[in-house]
């Protein structure tokens, strides 16, 4: 088989979980011996485009006309058996789906986020979650709130492009969508349930799990949706020390507070950006990963690391988090609006595990994304990490080796040759 993998990369400057999965499906997908066809541009690569290329950048996300030059030119060269697309914006754009579709090539998407509807992909803005461009046919609201970049013109443009390639997407021949929440939210977009399969991300597996370090590890870009001002406030309710470190990794715009954080208090360091080892070096000292977004995250990478490297995760119960842990339940089938019950077309016994296995224990804890109900978990996951972090590895195992995933990405492959 040979496929095409699509995806523009997000810049190498902000940690992209995305980047890293779509980097480990190429490797896996190799490993199981597809021949994979990296189809890929870099937004760190905008300032070294050409000026023809530059000028045409604000309608890119419509058409961009190079990577469909270029996308043409490897169909006919190669004759894929499909194309996978990821993340399209700003320089493929979705018109890699019309590009593929007129020389006769089906399209997988993975559905990272909410981007078919909303500007940012976040269903967040202004410290809240937000859903009011949902069913309207431009969403003024995401112009008017300025939500992509920040920008009216950029939100403009964005809301534009969702208008224009509303068919587009609707023409995907088959959607991955990571949880049964992002299938409800296809669902509410019109895909229709036979288009769409329900399949995790996977991670490489690091090997066993050194012994548990101590304290916390948070680990995100440091902005207002991935919770870092929620954990501060409920951490700042504890004595200083009386929970053990707190390690602080990445950077983005609350950077400040952190660093803050860091010089308030003895029991909190700020580690900034780190590399892949600086980050295994971390979780290893960690006896828990917290992951605290307050937006509905899809499934964040850094949780699949931390049960890969038998650390348990305290985490709010918000996006995916429910369903990584394996505390999943009814809600968590549902759209970021109580959308309709949607279990993908594996059913119900697919979300837990594989192959119909049913959870056994969890892989941590989730709370509301509320600084009191955070304070009262920290010293509880303080005090059970040891005993949850063998269901931390083994929730990886049954769920989310590649073992398990890259056989079911295959089988959807090969359903849509079929």
């Amino acid at each position: 088989m040979k496929v095409v993998v699509a995806h523009n990369r997000y810049r190498e400057a902000i940690p992209s979980g995305e980047n890293v999965i779509v980097d480990t499906e190429i490797a896996q997908l190799t490993a199981a011996g597809v021949d994979v066809l990296p189809f890929q541009r870099a937004s760190d690569s905008i300032g070294d485009l050409p000026a023809v290329q530059k000028a045409l950048l604000p309608v890119s996300p419509i058409y961009g006309r190079a990577a469909q030059r270029d996308l043409a030119e490897l169909l006919r060269r190669e004759k894929p058996d499909l194309i996978h697309l990821h993340n399209p914006y700003p320089l493929l754009s979705p018109w890699v789906v019309r590009t593929a579709h007129a020389h006769g090539v089906p399209v997988v998407q993975t559905v990272h986020n909410y981007r078919q509807v909303c500007a940012s992909g976040l269903y967040f803005r202004d410290g809240h979650n937000c859903t009011d461009c949902r069913g309207k046919a431009l969403g003024w609201p995401a112009i008017r709130h300025r939500c992509y970049r920040g920008s009216a013109a950029q939100s403009a443009l964005m809301a534009t492009t969702l208008a224009v390639h509303r068919s587009t997407w609707k023409s995907v021949d088959r959607y991955i969508a990571l949880t049964g929440q992002i299938a409800a939210h296809l669902a509410d977009y019109g895909i229709p349930d036979d288009r769409i399969v329900v399949k995790p991300n996977g991670l490489p597996d690091p090997g066993e799990p050194a012994p548990l370090g101590d304290g916390f590890l948070y680990a995100a870009r440091l902005s207002p949706e991935k919770g870092l001002a929620l954990l501060l406030d409920a951490w700042r309710r504890h004595p200083d020390g009386a929970l053990g470190p707190l390690r602080i990794a990445g950077d983005g715009d609350l950077r400040p507070l952190a660093e803050r954080a860091a010089a308030e208090r003895d029991d909190v360091t700020y580690l900034g950006a780190l590399d892949a080892g600086g980050m295994a070096a971390a979780r290893r000292d960690a006896a828990v990963i917290v992951a605290v977004p307050t937006w509905n995250d899809v499934l964040p990478t850094v949780i699949l690391e931390a049960m890969a490297a038998g650390r348990p995760v305290l985490g709010t119960d918000v996006g995916g988090i429910p369903y990584l842990l394996g505390l999943a339940g009814e809600e968590d089938l549902r759209g970021p609006a109580g959308g309709r019950d949607l279990r993908g077309p594996a059913g119900e016994s697919d979300l837990p595990g594989p192959a119909g296995e049913s959870a056994t224990a969890p892989a941590g804890w989730a709370v509301r994304p509320e600084p009191e109900a955070l304070a009262a978990a920290l010293p509880v996951a303080r005090a059970e990490a040891g005993s949850f972090a063998a269901a931390a590895r083994d929730r990886y195992l049954r769920a989310f080796h590649p073992d398990v995933v890259t056989k079911q990405l295959i089988d959807v492959y090969n359903g849509l040759s079929r």
